[in-house]
């Protein structure tokens, strides 16, 4: 593998019994299939992952992934031990799926001016298929919000980041630069997340990742009542995917967001490829360079 290829890693895929997988932009190979990934070398990656505590990671290994510095995400899967039908502890670790977080700075350089006008921050849900840089950049529109640029004012952001992506918190620590005015509440549902951040932190945007749950809705319905802009995301093709799901449909009957970005990967990945406004109308757009 080139230099530049291990530079362009996006994930590696570990499995007991066999070989490595890597994917590179949506493309993947597997290393010399004379070298398998063994149950031994399993147990020593959880050991190191835990840092020889897996007590400590008990929350993180029970939703199924852990943080590391870096901002780094291990998802994991394995034996699953049930309490009560819910899931207690994941044991007997057999797979690994190491997401290799890269900041890009100045990934919304060209998206910001679609969402600011005369200095409001404007409520935008963005819409992406999987490994499309919706997560790139959000954390990078928000900092840019909290930074500020010239004529515009930093912002108070606030962003609740469920699964330790956006901001790649360890220890409650931002490993991300996610700007100076930038509170991060980590590892916490986004509804309860977002209400707490309303409480408390006086925000002026509240940014989040895949929303889909009615409960997010209503969160986020009263971050908007309550004068606070909301960007966040949600996995999906186009407008039309999206409109099928009942809570987002009910969303955009509101009118709660005031714009909506489709991503997608041609001609790069995070290219903006339509945009509507809050009436569900398709906007001309024109990405600055």
């Amino acid at each position: 593998m080139s230099s530049s290829e291990i530079h362009r890693i996006e994930e590696i895929r570990l499995r007991i019994g066999l070989p490595v997988e890597v994917v590179i932009e949506n493309r993947s190979f597997f290393l010399d299939e004379g070298q398998r990934f063994g149950k031994e070398e399993a147990t020593i990656l959880m050991n190191r992952l835990s840092m020889h505590s897996l007590y400590t990671l008990e929350e993180e290994i029970r939703r199924g992934y852990i943080t590391i510095k870096g901002g780094h995400r291990v998802g994991i899967a394995g034996k699953v031990v049930l309490d009560r039908g819910n899931v207690k502890h994941i044991r007997d670790v057999a797979s690994f799926n190491i997401r290799i977080a890269r900041q890009i700075l100045g990934a919304a350089n060209g998206v910001l001016p679609l969402l600011v006008e005369k200095g409001q921050v404007k409520s935008t849900l963005i819409i992406s298929p999987p490994q499309c840089g919706k997560t790139t950049l959000i954390r990078d529109i928000a900092r840019q919000l909290s930074y500020g640029t010239k004529g515009f004012p930093g912002k108070k952001v606030s962003i609740v980041d469920e699964r330790s992506e956006i901001a790649g918190c360890v220890n409650g620590i931002p490993q991300k630069d996610v700007g100076p005015r930038t509170d991060v509440m980590d590892g916490c549902p986004k509804a309860e997340g977002m209400m707490m951040m309303i409480r408390s932190m006086s925000p002026d945007v509240i940014i989040t990742d895949e929303m889909g749950r009615p409960e997010d809705s209503y969160a986020i319905e009263e971050a908007i009542h309550a004068g606070i802009a909301v960007i966040t995301t949600v996995h999906g093709k186009n407008l039309k995917d999206v409109m099928r799901r009942p809570v987002l449909s009910r969303l955009a009957q509101s009118g709660v967001f005031q714009r909506y970005l489709i991503l997608g990967r041609q001609p790069r990945v995070g290219t903006i490829t339509f945009m509507y406004d809050e009436n569900l109308a398709e906007c001309r757009f024109r990405v600055a360079k």
